[in-house]
């Protein structure tokens, strides 16, 4: 299962609440997929869509994982990391030994 650090889990509340819904989530889906792994698109979805794996945390962070996204996600984990800009970007990162689960 996808597991999601606090950073994350914070700036996954933050882009949501801002359009005062309080079932949105941040949502991956499958754009592409090939022999080195998939393309994901994220977008934040008022709700999540049929067939969507459903993620939360205790602080109130949800996330929406298709199908397909969830497959590639299983063992991942959702991070973020800021660039040389000072911009914060999502970052899909290989779960340590023993890690699993969501965080938060």
């Amino acid at each position: 299962m996808l597991a999601m650090t606090d950073a994350a889990a914070e700036a996954i509340s933050a882009l949501t609440s801002q359009d005062g819904q309080d079932a949105a989530g941040l949502r991956f889906a499958v754009r592409e997929e090939n022999d080195e792994g998939a393309q994901l698109a994220l977008s934040i979805a008022p709700a999540p869509e049929d067939g969507d794996q459903v993620l939360g945390t205790e602080g109130g962070a949800r996330v929406f994982l298709e199908p397909q996204a969830a497959s590639f996600l299983d063992d991942k984990v959702l991070d973020i990391q800021q660039d040389d800009q000072g911009q914060l970007n999502f970052a899909v990162m290989q779960q340590a030994e023993g890690t699993e689960g969501v965080q938060g």
